[in-house]
């Protein structure tokens, strides 16, 4: 349970950031209580979508990893954000990703800092 929440939070920090960044992500609310509710709220979609989606993408498009010597990771990230603004739009969630090419600076925020935060905060078990 630690360790769901620790990644999370880590999610949570990560779009943030991207948010923060990333012209093309947006996130609205009417308070900062608001706010930071819908973004832990996208952090658990992204969560769901990264669990569930993810590895089926990633076995289907195994040949351009391959080909691409891992750089078509950020393609993956990016559409794993556009999906995680699809349904969060279809949720009534008010993040927004508004093209491509904002999911894949996106994207490649998002894993950096999720990275970092990884290292930072404890993780039980490992």
């Amino acid at each position: 349970m630690k360790k769901f929440v620790v990644k999370t939070l880590a999610n949570a920090v990560a779009l943030g950031v991207a948010v923060w960044l990333v012209s093309g992500i947006t996130l609205t609310g009417s308070s900062t209580g608001r706010k930071a509710l819908a973004l832990i709220v996208v952090a658990l979609i992204f969560g769901v979508v990264n669990w569930l989606v993810k590895p089926v993408v990633k076995l289907l498009s195994l040949p351009l990893y391959i080909l691409t010597l891992g750089l078509f990771t950020l393609v993956v990230n990016a559409l794993m954000l556009l999906l995680t603004s699809f349904v969060s739009s279809r949720l009534k969630v008010d993040f927004h990703v508004q093209s491509f090419w904002s999911a894949v600076i996106g994207g490649l925020i998002v894993s950096i800092v999720a990275w970092a935060m990884h290292l930072v905060l404890p993780d039980e078990g490992e």
